[in-house]
């Protein structure tokens, strides 16, 4: 038999690597973008500047309250509450150890003060 020249490169094996390479990159990339949707938001003269700073509530397991990382006394914050508006946003960061009354004894002194934007902060399970 003689020996055959090969006159050209078999490509083929090579377009099926990046084929493969190029389906696990697509797939990565949509678990990455998942959960994100670009949104266009209309725009308004009368829009605010920046956002206002929420104040940041912290309940502790043993039931008690913390602001700017000190304890503060039920008196303290329904003093602190009236002094501010019904539009500041509040953070509730409860210890999931707290007690349930203790949680609904806060949130209870937050809408006797009508306060309206309230959020409860929690830990996301993955």
């Amino acid at each position: 038999m003689e020996d055959k020249e090969f006159s050209s490169i078999n490509v083929i094996p090579l377009v099926d690597i990046m084929l493969v390479l190029l389906t696990i990159v697509l797939i990565t990339a949509t678990f990455v973008v998942q959960g994100s949707v670009p949104v266009n938001l209309p725009r308004a003269k009368s829009s605010q500047e920046r956002a206002q700073t929420p104040l940041r509530l912290v309940l502790t397991k043993e039931g008690s309250v913390l602001y700017e990382g000190k304890p503060i006394s039920n008196q303290e914050l329904e003093r602190l509450l009236s002094s501010l508006s019904k539009q500041t946003p509040i953070s509730v960061l409860s210890d999931r150890d707290a007690s349930v009354q203790s949680l609904v004894s806060l949130l209870d002194l937050l809408k006797k003060h009508k306060m309206e934007r309230v959020h409860l902060w929690t830990e996301l399970i993955r």
